[in-house]
């Protein structure tokens, strides 16, 4: 199995991409870096945090950073500082990928992108009624997707009154602060509810009796791969799609924007489960030494 490169491999003509967030993870660096030596391509992948949005992106520009990831706090900040929105980031308002084409900063959602692409993949049909649980960056991204694939009888829940009532006017659904007595057939969790090393890690997103009552569960949240809800609705026998599909997905589309290159399935799949496995284990390894 591929290893990312060592500091030796390194040159001075060598592709940085990089990600910005609040919270730096490993998945997107072990993603990128293990495609990177499978396909033999000379670029490197790290993860940024910064108090300072506008020099960081105005160093992207002026350092030939070649590829930058954008994650919360930063989705929709980073917007005025960039020249372009493609179709992917205007249809939300919000950021995820930025590539660099010669100092020209241009915008993507591959969220919006790869939730566009699971729709299809898993044939949902546009004239299900679903529930969307999320307001935010997220949450903006599923259902913009939705909304771009015909969906029409969605509901934003969100407790979140303005965010969430906002969301559900700009797609053209309803809100509601709780699911309350609505049984949709499809669920739709865009919160950290169930997230692991999260406040509510243990908590399902929605109730177990509107589980019981849908037909499938699609749960964004990518760590654990198997969160409560996505456990509770496998237990119950529904269909599933899981954050790690997203999570792939969207890393994915990345990688082709910043490099041309777009892997094998196999080579993706290798790539995801390498990404997925080594954040399984840190993430393990973080909740023991939190214990301890």
């Amino acid at each position: 199995m591929p290893q990312p490169r060592s500091m030796q491999s390194i040159s001075k003509d060598t592709t940085l991409c990089i990600s910005l967030a609040g919270r730096p993870g490993n998945f997107g660096t072990r993603f990128h870096n293990f495609l990177y030596a499978e396909l033999g391509l000379d670029y490197v992948y790290k993860a940024f945090t910064t108090t300072d949005l506008a020099a960081a992106i105005g160093g992207v520009r002026a350092l030939g950073i070649r590829g930058c990831a954008v994650s919360m706090p930063f989705k929709e900040a980073c917007i005025p500082l960039l020249d372009e929105l493609t179709p992917s980031a205007a249809a939300i308002g919000s950021v995820n990928t930025i590539v660099n084409d010669g100092g020209f900063l241009r915008a993507y959602n591959t969220d919006y992108l790869a939730v566009g692409q699971l729709i299809a993949q898993y044939q949902l049909a546009p004239e299900t009624p679903f529930a969307l649980r999320g307001s935010g960056g997220m949450a903006k991204a599923v259902a913009a997707a939705f909304r771009d694939a015909g969906f029409g009888r969605g509901v934003i829940v969100a407790r979140h009154a303005e965010k969430g009532s906002a969301l559900a006017q700009e797609c053209g659904y309803s809100w509601q602060a709780e699911l309350g007595e609505f049984r949709p057939e499809l669920l739709v969790n865009v919160t950290p509810i169930g997230m692991a090393g999260g406040a509510e890690a243990e908590r399902l997103a929605f109730k177990a009796d509107a589980v019981e009552h849908a037909q499938l569960v699609f749960d964004v949240v990518a760590m654990p791969a198997e969160t409560p809800l996505i456990r509770a609705a496998r237990a119950a026998g529904k269909r599933v799609i899981s954050g790690a599909e997203v999570a792939s997905l969207q890393a994915l589309e990345q990688f082709v924007l910043y490099t041309g290159v777009r892997p094998s399935p196999e080579q993706a799949a290798r790539a995801a489960a390498f990404a997925h496995n080594t954040a399984v284990h840190n993430t393990a390894a973080h909740d023991t030494a939190a214990q301890s």
